[in-house]
């Protein structure tokens, strides 16, 4: 995939002060690289000469040796279309220095030396090494002969940047350099590195491995960056310490790959560029400055492979169902608090809502009953009001029955069926006609029920309208669209079931219990054309605007990241293909859609959300509750007449 990079670390077997040996390790893990078309591979620091050589690095056989077989690493590795970072210990004009070695295709692109040469408790490099600078010169090339260049930049602040992508965008620390304060990544970050690989040599400490998972984990995160780590291994002298070899790939706050405690090898992962570069324009604290930094450029052919990595095809779902409970419980109480708060702004002590036995109207009920809880108000100041008309089924009538019972509400019917009928005949409409007006009188005219209903009885009208379907404009304009407080404005219609099986499981009420389930089972409908034939849902909302499961996946690309139309349907074929739902990570039971069934339903989501604008532009006050937001006055800025033609040309050219 175009906005991916296959990245990888490395811990090869060496020997201490063997650098003929440890080049025939790191070349066996380079020709891996290669078969797994990684393009970037980092490796340990000094891992030439090994990081426990102590005094012997003053040798000059050694030094030499180390010299030699990176000579013969750039020789063997120029048929590799794979940048490498090496840790190498680097004799220039008498002083040693510790540093990160970047080459490709056997060509040396430049030296990065290490800033900060820590000397306290079980590390002494001072004895060795100097500090490196930001400035960058040139030296003379390792590489003698004829196509080499003479000279090679030498810094810290060095960039390496590949022209076909300048999404990828490497820069180079060692080792301490990650534990300061300011780290150089830092800096790096704001000089707009994406890619911050580090060649360290670790000790395993009780404790450590967990310090430094969290160290990447932040720093990715902070930095929306992709960290490279790799560290030395068991290989080195355990004459006073132990190193276990730890390798990680981190990319914005999240770790993508890690080995296991002592295990040497290759370990790779497909780093999203794409999410990196959204990630900091979103940002308008993430400032790009212009730091002193050479940039050496680079050309890399572009890799076909199928993504190693899971890629969640529910987005808005913590990744462990485990966590579930805890993610259901933290929404809840957002929605309670903000619905809590406005009842006291406007000195209301009543709320009512359109119960239909529903998902949406479920959850609106379930966040009024939690945010009475919070103000010690009695539930009987919760008005739910059933309005059956011509498309209500037995089945969602049966269910908000059940559901005002098993919560010992009292539910109030009124039958919209004559006042619509009136309607009909006042504007001239024929009532066998189902089109649009025939949908559309009975939503506004449940809404003006409502409405005046929450006039005459003092109360706050709770809204009911759910993410989704306001990101697809299912929503009849000043009908169910409107409200006077909506809860449910952000919760997108997958993480629906999550939040209800929890308020349900905690009440300990079984018979709230089997009644969400019946709600949840459900087919998701609006109900305003009549049942079939025998008496079920005939109007299906996800045979109109396609499955809910790939609509909320478009979504939550489309305005948490910013993806290309492209990228979010290369990433939804993988997210829903056997391949990936057969991932280990994975906990849920999800169905495959096809390439074509993706094409057709993103081409439909961008229709409907560029169409439906005007809808959110007006939208009643509500909470926001994850990243992913549509208030006009939160997170969404759009305009109603903004056009979807350059993302639908876009989808068009896969069809050509």
């Amino acid at each position: 995939m175009r906005d991916f990079v296959r990245v990888a670390t490395a811990c090869p077997k060496g020997r201490v002060a063997d650098p003929e040996y440890n080049l025939e390790q790191m070349l066996i893990l380079a020709r891996k690289a290669e078969e797994e078309k990684v393009s970037l591979l980092v490796y340990p620091e000094l891992c030439l000469t090994s990081y426990t050589a102590m005094d012997m690095i003053y040798q000059r056989s050694l030094l030499e040796a180390g010299e030699k077989a990176l000579i013969s690493f750039c020789e063997q590795t120029k048929e590799m279309d794979v940048l490498f970072v090496i840790g190498y210990g680097l004799l220039l004009e008498g002083k040693l220095f510790n540093t990160g070695v970047v080459t490709y295709h056997g060509d040396i692109l430049g030296i990065v030396p290490k800033q900060f040469i820590p000397n306290h408790a079980e590390f002494y490099e001072r004895r060795y090494f100097q500090e490196g600078k930001e400035e960058v010169r040139f030296i003379p090339n390792i590489l003698k002969g004829e196509g080499y260049r003479k000279e090679i930049p030498f810094g810290a602040s060095l960039h390496f940047v590949r022209e076909e992508d300048q999404r990828f965008r490497l820069a180079v620390e060692i080792c301490e350099d990650l534990w300061v304060p300011v780290p150089p990544s830092s800096k790096h970050a704001l000089a707009g590195a994406t890619l911050l690989a580090n060649c360290s040599a670790s000790d395993e400490l009780v404790g450590k491995r967990g310090s430094r998972r969290r160290l990447l984990e932040h720093y990715s995160g902070n930095l929306h960056a992709s960290y490279l780590y790799s560290s030395a291994g068991p290989s080195e002298s355990t004459q006073d310490m132990v190193f276990s070899a730890h390798c990680l790939i981190s990319e914005n706050g999240r770790i993508l790959k890690e080995n296991q405690p002592f295990e040497e090898g290759i370990f790779w992962a497909d780093v999203n560029l794409a999410l990196l570069e959204g990630e900091r324009m979103r940002q308008s604290t993430y400032f790009v400055k212009e730091e002193p930094s050479y940039t050496q450029y680079f050309s890399m052919k572009d890799k076909q492979y199928t993504l190693h990595r899971f890629v969640s095809p529910c987005p808005f779902l913590p990744k462990s169902v485990e966590k579930e409970g805890d993610r259901a419980r933290e929404i809840l109480s957002i929605q309670s608090r903000g619905l809590k708060k406005r009842m006291e702004h406007v000195g209301c002590k009543k709320l009512i809502l359109g119960l239909s036995g529903g998902l949406d109207s479920t959850l609106a009920l379930f966040v009024c009953l939690e945010t009475f809880a919070l103000l010690g108000y009695d539930k009987e100041n919760i008005l739910c009001i059933t309005m059956p008309s011509f498309g209500t089924s037995k089945k969602t009538h049966d269910s908000a029955e059940k559901l005002a019972k098993a919560l010992g509400i009292s539910l109030w019917e009124i039958s919209i069926e004559k006042a619509v009928l009136q309607h009909f005949s006042d504007i001239e409409h024929d009532g066998e006609k189902k089109d649009i007006v025939y949908e559309n009188a009975q939503a506004r005219e449940r809404t003006q029920i409502l409405m005046d209903l929450a006039n005459k009885e003092g109360a706050l009208l709770v809204g009911t309208g759910d993410l989704s379907e306001l990101a697809l404009g299912f929503a009849t304009y000043n009908g169910d669209h409107m409200s006077m407080y909506g809860v449910n404005g952000d919760i997108p219609k997958t993480a629906i079931p999550m939040l209800l099986r929890e308020f349900a499981r905690k009440s300990g009420n079984q018979e709230l219990e089997t009644v969400v389930e019946e709600i949840i089972a459900t087919p998701v409908s609006p109900e305003l054309l009549p049942p079939d034939a025998t008496g079920e849902i005939s109007q299906r909302t996800e045979d109109v605007v396609g499955p809910y499961l790939l609509q909320d996946f478009f979504l939550y690309q489309h305005l948490r990241y910013g993806f290309s139309a492209r990228n979010i349907y290369d990433l939804a074929c993988f997210a829903f293909s056997k391949e990936n739902l057969a991932n280990k990570e994975n906990e849920r039971t999800i169905p495959e859609f096809s390439p074509a069934e993706i094409l057709k339903n993103l081409k439909t989501f961008y229709k409907r959300f560029f169409g439906n604008q005007f809808k959110r532009s007006c939208l009643p006050d509500g909470p926001k509750v994850g990243r992913v937001a549509l208030s006009p006055r939160g997170d969404l800025r759009m305009a109603s007449d903004a056009c979807a033609e350059s993302w639908l040309s876009e989808l068009a050219e896969l069809e050509a």
